[in-house]
């Protein structure tokens, strides 16, 4: 899919105010996702995070915690055949330390072939130094 948005290229800020820092999360995170680093992806965490998906809300208390979420997640991408992911922002917004936003993704095999799409609607908060996931919330 060669017109795909992988990371921050094209990527125009939805809301005038939204932080380039909260924009490097996303970048860390994708790129995250493609080493398939799980110790990287829960780096991008705050604790205690909350995944929302399939109608039930999981709590995170730790990295350790997420780590065996991430690695089973690993997982199920590679034995879908899953090698990339691409992310396009859909909204931002950004309220002092507290933010919002609503990603839409696809992941794809080794063909560029979309194998997996799903939009994120992600609840971050800054912590003093980056902006880190509290919350998402997956829609199929």
């Amino acid at each position: 899919m060669s017109d795909e948005i992988s990371g921050r290229e094209g990527l125009q800020k939805p809301d005038e105010g939204a932080d380039d820092g909260l924009l490097d999360l996303f970048d860390d995170y994708l790129e995250a996702f493609e080493d398939f680093d799980a110790e990287s992806v829960a780096d991008c965490f705050a604790y205690p995070a909350v995944i929302w998906q399939f109608g039930k809300g999981n709590v995170f208390q730790d990295d350790e915690e997420l780590l065996e979420n991430i690695e089973k997640l690993f997982a199920a991408l590679d034995k879908e055949g899953v090698v990339s992911s691409a992310f396009d922002v859909l909204s931002t917004h950004v309220e002092g330390d507290a933010g919002m936003a609503t990603l839409a993704w696809v992941q794809s095999d080794a063909d560029g072939e979309p194998v997996i799409e799903f939009t994120c609607h992600y609840h971050l908060i800054y912590d003093g130094d980056t902006w880190r996931i509290a919350m998402i919330v997956n829609e199929p």
